[in-house]
């Protein structure tokens, strides 16, 4: 199974998780744990069941469980036991969240149809069609860590080459080609958009699973 959820990237049979182009470590347990959580989402798996299959036939307590729920948390730098993609459910187990997560065809695309991204100074960003949340709030499709982003800033829509961004009334605003957006305003390939402080350009490329790096000059 691959997944893309955020800006992670989750492949399960080459058992591996990556940020971008950056490769995350996780213990074997670990990794275990997100591989059976992701796998049976959005079912909520009770600790027992989850201490059988990655503990089979160890005697182990539940803290054990806790530390790996821990560490993958830190891998993905979420902090949030209710809202974010790794999910407490009290007195019971652990889910993982369906919303913002994407199953990605053999190759690691989605489906077949235009390729759009978001790029960033350092990162890209995969959009998919349907909405997708951009804030800094953990769980979010679009995750951008500055104070100066609302948690839940704005919604932009893909509908094939269509895309729509929507300013989610934002304390500090989201800008298209330099002017703050009062109503969901269409995107344009090359477009620039700004999220608070936080710059990032549209690129649609027609063939799926190509990402083409956007340039920045040396002020973008």
């Amino acid at each position: 199974m691959r997944v893309r959820f955020a800006d992670f990237h989750l492949d399960t049979e080459a058992r591996q998780i990556r940020r971008g182009t950056r490769d995350l470590h996780l213990s074997p347990k670990a990794f275990e744990l997100l591989k059976l959580l992701v796998e049976n989402r959005p079912r909520a798996l009770s600790k027992q069941e989850l201490l059988d299959k990655i503990w089979p036939g160890v005697f182990v307590s539940e803290a054990s469980l806790a530390r790996a729920v821990s560490e993958i948390r830190d891998a993905i730098d979420e902090h949030s036991r209710n809202d974010g993609f790794i999910q407490t459910v009290h007195a019971f187990g652990y889910r993982f969240a369906t919303e913002g997560v994407i199953e990605l065809a053999e190759g690691g695309s989605p489906a077949d149809g235009p390729s759009c991204w978001l790029i960033g100074k350092d990162r890209e960003y995969r959009l998919t069609d349907g909405d997708q949340l951009i804030g800094r709030e953990a769980g979010v499709a679009i995750r951008l860590d500055s104070p100066k982003v609302s948690r839940n800033h704005a919604r932009i829509v893909v509908s094939g080459r269509d895309v729509l961004i929507e300013d989610l009334s934002s304390k500090n605003g989201t800008f298209v080609r330099g002017s703050r957006i009062e109503a969901p305003t269409s995107l344009a390939p090359g477009d620039e958009i700004q999220v608070g402080p936080v710059r990032l350009r549209l690129r649609i490329d027609e063939e799926p699973g190509n990402t083409l790096t956007e340039a920045w000059t040396r002020d973008g």
